[in-house]
Protein backbone atom coordinates (compact mmCIF):
# COMPACT_ATOMS: atom_id res chain seq x y z
CA UNK A 1 0.00 0.00 0.00
CA UNK A 2 1.25 3.26 -0.93
CA UNK A 3 1.31 6.17 1.47
CA UNK A 4 -0.58 9.30 0.85
CA UNK A 5 2.51 11.59 0.37
CA UNK A 6 4.63 8.84 -2.43
CA UNK A 7 1.27 8.61 -3.84
CA UNK A 8 1.32 12.17 -4.17
CA UNK A 9 4.90 12.65 -5.21
CA UNK A 10 4.53 10.14 -7.81
CA UNK A 11 1.62 12.24 -9.50
CA UNK A 12 3.75 15.79 -9.35
CA UNK A 13 6.73 13.99 -10.81
CA UNK A 14 4.54 13.30 -13.96
CA UNK A 15 3.24 16.20 -14.15
CA UNK A 16 -0.54 15.58 -13.40
CA UNK A 17 -1.56 17.80 -10.14
CA UNK A 18 -0.31 21.40 -10.60
CA UNK A 19 -0.66 23.42 -7.61
CA UNK A 20 -0.62 26.89 -8.47
CA UNK A 21 -0.26 29.45 -5.74
CA UNK A 22 -1.97 33.12 -6.58
CA UNK A 23 -1.42 36.49 -4.40
CA UNK A 24 -4.53 37.72 -4.53
CA UNK A 25 -5.04 41.08 -3.00
CA UNK A 26 -7.80 42.13 -0.28
CA UNK A 27 -9.79 45.22 -0.07
CA UNK A 28 -11.64 46.33 2.75
CA UNK A 29 -15.02 48.15 2.98
CA UNK A 30 -16.41 49.53 6.43
CA UNK A 31 -19.95 50.56 5.83
CA UNK A 32 -20.67 53.33 8.18
CA UNK A 33 -24.37 54.59 8.95
CA UNK A 34 -24.16 57.84 10.16
CA UNK A 35 -25.30 58.47 14.48
CA UNK A 36 -28.74 59.12 15.52
CA UNK A 37 -30.31 62.05 14.37
CA UNK A 38 -32.13 64.76 15.89
CA UNK A 39 -35.96 65.21 15.42
CA UNK A 40 -36.22 68.32 17.55
CA UNK A 41 -36.29 71.18 14.78
CA UNK A 42 -39.31 70.61 12.49
CA UNK A 43 -38.81 73.58 10.62
CA UNK A 44 -35.17 72.06 9.53
CA UNK A 45 -35.33 70.33 6.10
CA UNK A 46 -34.34 66.13 6.43
CA UNK A 47 -30.53 67.55 4.77
CA UNK A 48 -30.21 69.09 7.44
CA UNK A 49 -30.97 67.58 10.75
CA UNK A 50 -28.11 67.58 13.28
CA UNK A 51 -26.33 64.63 15.59
CA UNK A 52 -28.87 64.33 18.75
CA UNK A 53 -26.95 63.91 21.82
CA UNK A 54 -27.12 60.20 21.72
CA UNK A 55 -25.70 59.85 18.56
CA UNK A 56 -23.14 62.06 19.30
CA UNK A 57 -22.02 60.08 22.38
CA UNK A 58 -22.58 56.58 20.27
CA UNK A 59 -19.21 57.74 17.93
CA UNK A 60 -16.61 57.49 20.55
CA UNK A 61 -17.68 54.02 21.75
CA UNK A 62 -17.69 52.68 18.42
CA UNK A 63 -14.67 54.09 17.31
CA UNK A 64 -13.14 52.92 20.22
CA UNK A 65 -14.06 49.27 19.36
CA UNK A 66 -12.54 50.07 15.67
CA UNK A 67 -9.45 50.78 16.78
CA UNK A 68 -9.45 47.64 19.12
CA UNK A 69 -9.91 45.46 16.22
CA UNK A 70 -7.02 47.68 14.81
CA UNK A 71 -9.47 48.93 12.15
CA UNK A 72 -7.85 51.38 9.76
CA UNK A 73 -8.95 53.56 6.57
CA UNK A 74 -6.93 55.01 3.84
CA UNK A 75 -10.37 57.51 2.96
CA UNK A 76 -13.62 58.13 4.17
CA UNK A 77 -16.14 58.90 1.66
CA UNK A 78 -19.65 60.51 3.40
CA UNK A 79 -23.38 61.75 2.07
CA UNK A 80 -23.38 65.37 2.30
CA UNK A 81 -26.10 65.51 4.25
CA UNK A 82 -25.10 67.19 7.85
CA UNK A 83 -25.50 64.05 10.03
CA UNK A 84 -23.56 62.01 8.00
CA UNK A 85 -21.00 64.70 7.77
CA UNK A 86 -21.01 65.10 11.40
CA UNK A 87 -20.55 61.48 11.99
CA UNK A 88 -17.77 61.43 9.49
CA UNK A 89 -15.99 63.89 11.03
CA UNK A 90 -16.81 63.13 14.73
CA UNK A 91 -15.23 59.27 14.02
CA UNK A 92 -12.21 60.60 11.85
CA UNK A 93 -11.36 62.45 14.91
CA UNK A 94 -11.47 59.92 16.56
CA UNK A 95 -9.36 57.23 15.14
CA UNK A 96 -6.66 60.01 14.12
CA UNK A 97 -7.87 60.55 10.85
CA UNK A 98 -7.60 64.14 8.97
CA UNK A 99 -10.66 65.47 8.89
CA UNK A 100 -9.91 67.71 5.84
CA UNK A 101 -9.09 64.30 3.64
CA UNK A 102 -12.60 63.35 4.43
CA UNK A 103 -14.65 63.40 0.81
CA UNK A 104 -17.87 64.02 0.06
CA UNK A 105 -20.13 62.02 -2.42
CA UNK A 106 -23.47 63.68 -3.16
CA UNK A 107 -25.04 60.49 -4.81
CA UNK A 108 -24.79 58.58 -1.49
CA UNK A 109 -28.06 60.97 0.10
CA UNK A 110 -30.80 58.80 -0.44
CA UNK A 111 -28.81 56.39 -2.63
CA UNK A 112 -29.91 53.01 -3.19
CA UNK A 113 -27.60 49.36 -3.22
CA UNK A 114 -26.06 50.36 -6.94
CA UNK A 115 -24.99 54.18 -5.84
CA UNK A 116 -22.81 52.75 -2.86
CA UNK A 117 -21.52 50.36 -5.46
CA UNK A 118 -20.69 53.06 -7.78
CA UNK A 119 -19.32 54.91 -4.99
CA UNK A 120 -16.82 51.89 -3.97
CA UNK A 121 -16.01 51.28 -7.40
CA UNK A 122 -14.81 54.74 -8.22
CA UNK A 123 -12.17 54.38 -5.26
CA UNK A 124 -8.85 55.22 -5.48
CA UNK A 125 -6.79 51.61 -6.08
CA UNK A 126 -4.11 53.05 -3.70
CA UNK A 127 -6.32 52.36 -0.84
CA UNK A 128 -6.82 49.17 0.38
CA UNK A 129 -9.60 50.44 3.46
CA UNK A 130 -12.28 52.89 2.68
CA UNK A 131 -14.99 53.70 4.41
CA UNK A 132 -18.39 55.00 2.98
CA UNK A 133 -20.70 56.76 5.46
CA UNK A 134 -23.91 56.72 4.47
CA UNK A 135 -28.10 56.66 5.26
CA UNK A 136 -30.40 53.80 5.35
CA UNK A 137 -31.84 51.48 4.07
CA UNK A 138 -29.38 51.96 1.54
CA UNK A 139 -26.39 50.60 4.07
CA UNK A 140 -28.71 47.28 5.22
CA UNK A 141 -29.19 46.72 1.41
CA UNK A 142 -26.22 47.31 0.13
CA UNK A 143 -24.37 45.26 3.31
CA UNK A 144 -26.69 42.39 2.38
CA UNK A 145 -26.43 42.19 -1.32
CA UNK A 146 -22.69 42.41 -0.90
CA UNK A 147 -22.10 39.60 1.57
CA UNK A 148 -25.22 37.41 0.88
CA UNK A 149 -26.68 37.99 4.00
CA UNK A 150 -30.14 39.10 5.65
CA UNK A 151 -29.32 41.82 7.85
CA UNK A 152 -32.87 43.34 9.16
CA UNK A 153 -31.35 46.82 9.83
CA UNK A 154 -28.11 48.47 10.40
CA UNK A 155 -28.60 50.33 13.44
CA UNK A 156 -27.41 54.08 13.61
CA UNK A 157 -23.64 54.49 14.39
CA UNK A 158 -23.48 50.99 13.11
CA UNK A 159 -20.47 49.71 11.29
CA UNK A 160 -19.80 46.71 9.06
CA UNK A 161 -16.37 45.11 7.53
CA UNK A 162 -16.86 44.05 4.56
CA UNK A 163 -13.77 42.06 2.68
CA UNK A 164 -13.67 41.65 -1.29
CA UNK A 165 -10.92 39.78 -3.11
CA UNK A 166 -10.48 42.14 -5.54
CA UNK A 167 -7.11 43.99 -6.71
CA UNK A 168 -8.87 47.07 -8.19
CA UNK A 169 -12.30 49.02 -6.67
CA UNK A 170 -13.47 48.93 -10.29
CA UNK A 171 -13.50 45.12 -10.35
CA UNK A 172 -16.31 45.24 -7.31
CA UNK A 173 -19.26 43.64 -7.45
CA UNK A 174 -22.42 42.06 -5.81
CA UNK A 175 -22.63 38.83 -3.98
CA UNK A 176 -18.16 38.54 -3.59
CA UNK A 177 -17.86 40.21 -0.27
CA UNK A 178 -17.36 38.51 3.27
CA UNK A 179 -19.30 39.76 6.24
CA UNK A 180 -15.99 40.17 8.75
CA UNK A 181 -18.03 42.70 11.31
CA UNK A 182 -21.43 43.81 12.27
CA UNK A 183 -21.05 46.16 15.24
CA UNK A 184 -23.51 48.61 16.79
CA UNK A 185 -24.00 50.99 20.19
CA UNK A 186 -26.30 48.61 21.67
CA UNK A 187 -24.57 45.31 20.51
CA UNK A 188 -22.64 44.08 23.80
CA UNK A 189 -25.44 45.24 25.84
CA UNK A 190 -28.06 42.91 24.41
CA UNK A 191 -25.44 40.25 23.86
CA UNK A 192 -24.87 40.34 27.85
Amino acid sequence: MLSLSVFIHSFLGQGLLNFQCQNLSMKTLYLLRHAKSSKDNADLRDFERPLAESGIGDLPVMAERFKAKNGRVDCIICSPAVRTKTTAKMFAQEIDFPGDEIGNNSELYFAGSNMFLKAASLLDDEYEAAMLVGHNPAITEFTNEMANVDIDNIPTCGLVQLSLPIDAWAEIEFSVAELVDFDYPQKISREQ
